[in-house]
């Protein structure tokens, strides 16, 4: 049954390697804002074991913050939406529903097989050492000990087995592919025949009656309605607003300074041209002997005359890369040459030409070219850069302790904003705000959990702050309802035109469908069919511009007995009439047999591991609390 995942042990590793690491963050975060009411409250449960607010939280903030990674540009309120926030509770179930499984069928990853796999596997290659230890550099880059990497990799090597046997036994046959991908691809020759809203406005006057009634129709006043909305005050909190509040003497700069100065240095960069002898560290004694020897006769001959260096490099240097320049390999940095190299560069001074210096790839004889940086700033030069980053790191460090007074300030004194306005030092801005954020809202503003609370029974009717919320990484906020202002309808004699046209639209439309259907009467009883397009061959590959309503109605309609007529209302202003003239294979170059098979299998293992993942759900007792998440997802 575990064949499939023997055979594509790389692929699953590679896949294993993206989602790993981000989300190793998590561990050990359990309790970090217990501190705040309804911390470790329950959000969801499996198996019996609860997941609390704050893990839910911790792992809202860990998908922000990998989306925020790989898309800059992504819209801020998509972060904080509740289908985000869904996904990220439901990625912690799926966890915990898996670890459950793994736990009842005794699933475990040895040592051996973990060190083989990250030893032995190309997938992992970035990340392992020439000596085949943890690279802890590129490992502590991503929040983690190298232990916290092994046990994670053990941990969802073992969670992958639960699934690794449905997802290997699809069965997924060429002759089901080519059934399926033909039935999705099946082409047919129609004619069309539009009937547009337009052509029959001109002939239509709505009445005083019609419009009236159209705009108190319930199935439209919510058109003509002004939003909800609510005037608010708002605090917010964050390292910006601290910072104004930090004072900072000279003494503490100037040792801020001191304690850094690498920070305030331009890095010293080396340029330097060589000649290079290949003796690869493999290679016999007598032949790096040999090498070792030419490698001194150029030595020796460069010494002599270092103006002729370049030359001697382009007929004698065996690094094609650097020879047609004259060996000149342009200025570079520490770290960037292999050590032997850099240390001897890194001694020379200014034109000289040294001995041969022995690395891995043979002998090199270097003459130094050039030499820049390595100037330290003054103190005063970076004075304004020094204080910002002393304040940057003092509010920081006040930031833990003023967001939980500010927490407390908030609930304790729920009359208003004031008191921790005046405590902590900020400023109280306004804003008018509705359910939702508008378009092109930014900062706390743009927060979906801070419109929630602002419009909760207890800060409408109750006149109280909301509770201080998360709205970003390091930034908290709460708000105080001023005034509220329900939805309302605007007055018929404001609308009036706005109400006139859709009246109009509407019963153009209404004539546009009566025509329409009339046509395609006519033509199911053998009528001319002068009028209708030139025939078009389309299908879900070529839809030839059609709708995807239009095109579903065309593909989905009995062609048992051809021509056949059908008539769509596309909703977008038309009616359209169409006649079947013939079905066509599909277009085999639209998707070829080998890459069908792969997608038809892929889908199929999809599936699959999604019924199967329910079906744990079940058996494992899942059961989702927190209302906006159990009210929209699907029953296991």
């Amino acid at each position: 049954m575990f064949e499939f995942v023997r055979k594509h042990t790389r692929l699953f590793q590679f896949i294993l390697l993206i989602l790993i690491l981000p989300s190793f963050a998590l561990v050990g975060m359990q309790g970090y804002t217990s501190f705040m009411d309804g911390a470790n409250a329950s959000v969801a449960t499996v198996d019996g074991h609860k997941i609390t607010q704050t893990e839910w939280d911790n792992a809202k903030r860990q998908q922000a913050e990998r989306l925020r990674a790989q898309m800059p540009n992504l819209d801020p309120k998509l972060l904080d939406s509740p289908e985000a926030q869904r996904e990220a509770l439901e990625g912690l179930v799926r966890e915990r529903v898996l670890q459950a499984a793994a736990k009842d069928q005794h699933f475990i990853v040895s040592d051996e097989r973990l060190q083989a796999l990250f030893l032995n596997d190309p997938q992992f290659a970035f990340l392992r050492n020439p000596d085949g230890t943890v690279n802890k550099a590129l490992i502590a880059s991503q929040g983690m000990s190298s232990q916290m990497f092994v046990e994670r990799l053990r941990q969802d090597l073992t969670l992958r087995q639960v699934t690794a046997g449905v997802a290997g036994t699809v069965p997924a046959s060429n002759a089901n592919a080519a059934v399926a991908f033909d039935a999705l691809l099946q082409q047919r020759e129609v004619q069309l025949q539009r009937f547009e809203a337009k052509d029959f406005a001109s002939r239509i006057e709505p009445t005083e009656a019609q419009i009236e009634a159209y705009y108190k129709d319930p199935a439209h006043s919510s058109q003509f309605q002004l939003p909800e909305s609510a005037q608010i005050q708002y605090l917010v909190l964050d390292i910006e607003a601290l910072k104004a509040g930090v004072t900072v003497n000279e003494e503490e700069l100037r040792k801020y300074y001191d304690e850094n100065a690498s920070r305030y240095s331009v890095a010293e960069e080396r340029r330097a041209s060589h000649i290079l002898i290949k003796a690869d560290k493999s290679a016999s004694a007598e032949e790096r002997s040999k090498a070792k020897a030419r490698a001194e006769e150029l030595s020796a001959e460069a010494r002599k005359n270092p103006a002729a260096f370049a030359e001697l490099a382009r007929k004698n240097s065996q690094d094609e890369g650097s020879a047609v320049n004259g060996g000149d390999l342009d200025f570079f940095g520490r770290g960037a040459m292999v050590k032997p190299f850099e240390d001897a560069a890194y001694a020379m001074k200014k034109g000289e030409v040294s001995l041969p210096v022995e690395s891995d790839f043979g002998y090199h004889v270097i003459q130094l070219t050039g030499v820049r940086g390595g100037e330290k700033k003054s103190f005063e030069a970076v004075h304004a850069e020094v204080e910002a980053e002393v304040r940057k790191q003092l509010a920081q460090k006040r930031y833990s302790e003023a967001a939980e007074q500010f927490s407390n300030l908030v609930y304790e004194q729920a009359d208003g904003l004031q008191p921790a306005a005046d405590k902590l030092k900020l400023s109280i801005a306004t804003a008018t705000v509705q359910r939702t954020p508008a378009p092109g809202a930014t900062g706390p503003l743009a927060s979906a959990k801070l419109l929630e609370a602002v419009f909760s029974n207890d800060a409408l009717r109750n006149k109280r702050n909301t509770e201080a919320l998360e709205t970003a990484p390091n930034q908290m906020t709460a708000a105080h309802v001023i005034l509220h202002k329900p939805a309302q309808m605007q007055p018929l004699a404001e609308v009036k035109t706005q109400v006139r046209a859709q009246v109009l639209s509407k019963l153009a439309m209404d004539e546009a469908v009566k025509a329409g259907q009339a046509r395609l009467a006519a033509l199911q009883k053998g009528a001319d069919v002068a009028g209708l397009s030139a025939p078009l061959v389309v299908s879900r590959a070529q839809p030839q511009g059609l709708s995807r309503k239009v095109l579903e109605a065309v593909l989905a309609a009995d062609a048992s007995k051809l021509p056949g007529f059908i008539g769509v209302d596309t909703a977008e202003g038309a009616y359209i009439v169409a006649r079947l003239v013939k079905l066509l294979d599909r277009d085999p170059a639209v998707v070829d047999a080998k890459r069908a098979a792969q997608q038809y299998a892929q889908a199929w293992t999809a599936a699959e591991a999604q019924a199967y993942a329910n079906a744990l759900k079940t058996r494992f007792k899942v059961v989702m609390k927190a209302p906006s998440v159990a009210a929209s997802s699907p029953a296991p």
